[in-house]
């Protein structure tokens, strides 16, 4: 080799490691001081060994502004590239904090919108690792519309392939409607936050005082808001927990999700389940065992488990395939239905019908939560987004009804109805207007007052009530349910059903879309 082409060599090579080393080994320091990852820390840990290769290395910045063209770092501050997550292809962004903070310039803007270009054609998920202090002031509103371009393509990418966000620490201020677009959001407990306006605006504007993690942490978003799906303890932490996510995700809508060879026996009987719902209907039990019997190993990834709590969101496998669960859970609120639960059920159906991902009901709802809280607040247009979510979904569809399925609730809780697959009930189930002790308190309330023994004239009532209503049998002799099942047969059950149905194709009537109550 020749001395020149020896100096091109060196040249390139001095070149890659200071796009390697980003903002410096002091900036670095800082952030490894936090107990947090770099960029490409990251990026390395979510991936699978060895299977990166990076895109746009050499780009820099464009700008003039304020002085900023003295400083045109290689890569300005956004990582980009492809790789595989347990074999599969997917593609990435990491903001690197260390170079002008991970502010969104125009060239950053345009590494995202070719790297989702390119994910779209290949069919292939986006993971987006954010830590950004938002637009980059210097650029002014080419920084803003580098934002919007990549907010076009969250949204025509959506349903299209998965998008996960990471958020690894800041995202605020426009920043935060890209992840808000996109199918999940992980953020990190302490160190990650999200808001559209911060604390100082908040406390000069409206004279309220909150700091950044009451505003827009990890906390607030996985139990108020419910903007964050999963909440982690760490970064390392929060990229095992996307990858885990990935495992239960096709690679796009035209694809299944991955499918396992199980370590779990397909008709293993699970006698637990024949005592785990009280006598008493009043008494609560955790949903979640029931959920964790019946599934593969008793895997089960819980979307959004701190947030409207009264209902439960997440994915598992019956028989190696992946399906998506959605239960009512009586050990919160006896499992009724409310705004946030509503919606919580609603994106995830929504979500788990973009992917071909069939969906698997426990219900045990009492119905809507009464009160002006609820009517003033939108319960109608609410708790109709999870009916609409239902009705619209085309997978494969079932229902186990393992107690109480009263009023409008058990219509939208995925019945015969609105065109779910497999419905069946456990013996001691209830299919009613409503609960027995309300319907004689209205339908008899004048027989009662004129009893000379009232108490016992709505006792006598109420068995009689119980012995009508109190069980799934009129209902499954209406044709309303396949099936009444012994518990511990569900998971047998549920997976013969599933594979009745792996060839269900089902389309709904020409239209551009539906307009779902917003």
């Amino acid at each position: 080799m020749s001395n020149s082409q020896q100096d091109k060599l060196n040249h390139l090579n001095e070149l890659r490691q200071q796009a390697i080393e980003g903002g410096g080994p002091e900036k670095t320091a800082k952030i490894h001081e936090k107990g947090r990852l770099t960029a490409r820390e990251r990026i390395h840990l979510l991936l699978d060994e060895g299977s990166f290769q990076e895109t746009g290395v050499f780009v820099r910045h464009r700008s003039h502004e304020m002085g900023i063209d003295k400083n045109r770092p290689l890569g300005d501050g956004m990582v980009t590239g492809v790789g595989r997550v347990d074999g599969r292809q997917v593609y990435v962004f990491a903001q690197d904090f260390t170079v002008f903070g991970g502010s969104m310039s125009e060239a950053n803007a345009n590494k995202i919108c070719r790297l989702m270009d390119q994910a779209l054609e290949n069919g292939c998920p986006v993971i987006g690792l954010n830590d950004s202090g938002g637009a980059r002031i210097q650029e002014g509103v080419r920084s803003l519309a580098g934002y919007a371009e990549i907010f076009w393509r969250n949204t025509m990418a959506s349903g299209v392939i998965p998008q996960i966000s990471a958020i690894l620490g800041p995202c605020a201020g426009g920043a935060v409607y890209s992840p808000a677009i996109t199918d999940f959001t992980l953020m990190v407990d302490q160190t990650s936050y999200m808001f559209v306006t911060g604390p100082n605006v908040i406390k000069m504007v409206t004279n309220e005082d909150v700091t950044f993690e009451e505003l827009g942490g990890a906390n607030t978003h996985s139990t108020k808001s419910g903007v964050s799906h999963f909440m982690a303890a760490s970064d390392q932490d929060c990229l095992l927990m996307t990858r885990r996510l990935l495992s239960f995700m096709p690679q796009n809508n035209l694809e299944d999700p991955p499918r396992i060879v199980p370590n779990d026996k397909p008709d293993r009987r699970e006698t637990k389940l024949n005592d785990i719902v009280p006598d008493d209907n009043k008494k609560p039990y955790d949903m979640l065992e029931v959920i964790r019997l019946i599934v593969d190993e008793g895997d089960f990834m819980e979307v959004q488990p701190r947030h409207a709590q009264n209902i439960i969101c997440g994915f598992a496998r019956l028989d190696g395939q992946v399906v998506g669960i959605v239960a009512n859970q009586p050990k919160f609120q006896a499992g009724v239905l409310d705004i946030p639960s509503s919606i919580k059920g609603a994106r995830f159906v929504r979500t788990c019908d973009c992917f071909n991902i069939p969906l698997v009901v426990f219900e045990d709802v009492p119905g809507f939560l009464p009160g002006t809280d609820q009517e003033y607040g939108g319960i109608i247009k609410h708790g109709a987004k999870l009916l609409f979510a239902f009705c619209e979904a085309t997978v494969p569809k079932l229902t186990v009804i393992t107690r109480k399925a009263y009023g409008g609730a058990y219509d939208v809780m995925n019945s015969k109805h609105i065109r779910a697959d497999w419905n069946v009930a456990w013996p001691g189930s209830e299919l009613a207007v409503m609960g027995s002790e309300g319907a004689v308190n209205i339908l008899y309330r004048n027989q009662i007052a004129a009893s000379k023994d009232p108490d016992a004239e709505r006792k006598k009532l109420i068995d009689e009530y119980d012995e009508t209503y109190a069980n799934p049998y009129i209902a499954a002799g209406l044709g309303y349910l396949d099936d009444v099942i012994e518990p511990a047969e569900t998971r047998s059950q549920l997976i013969l059903a599933l594979g009745h149905l792996s060839n269900k194709k089902q389309t709904l009537p020409p239209k551009k879309h539906g307009n779902i109550p917003l």
